[in-house]
């Protein structure tokens, strides 16, 4: 088994709270998301963001608006909807009840073989 394979699937299945946590202040395009996301060491490249914004936009989890770019063509600016927020907010009690989970798992000693 390959450490690789996995780290990619753990990266894979935290990727779409991580874009909404990154939506959830204010409107951002698919560079600005990608550079939040690559600062904080989750890198994700742009055949995997678009399709994944696609979806979550189909869903009725985001919006996007066109927006006229000083520095080339117009951008696309994605945003959470009323659903989005709702759905952003069960993930992250989601998430801290899984993180809790992981943690007590992992930190505490096997009590059936002391």
């Amino acid at each position: 088994m390959k450490i690789e394979n996995t780290k990619a699937q753990m990266r894979k299945g935290v990727l779409e709270y991580c874009i909404l946590s990154v939506l959830k202040d204010e409107d951002a395009y698919v560079a600005e998301i990608l550079d939040t996301l690559k600062d904080a060491k989750l890198l994700v490249v742009e055949g995997t963001i678009y399709p994944l914004l696609t979806r979550l936009k189909n869903a009725g989890l985001l919006t996007y608006r066109w927006e006229e770019s000083t520095s080339g063509p117009p951008r696309k600016y994605y945003g959470l909807t009323e659903t989005g927020k709702l759905f952003l907010k069960e993930l992250t009690t989601t998430w801290e009840e899984l993180q809790t989970a992981v943690s007590i798992v992992t930190t505490q000693k096997n009590k059936n073989h002391e």
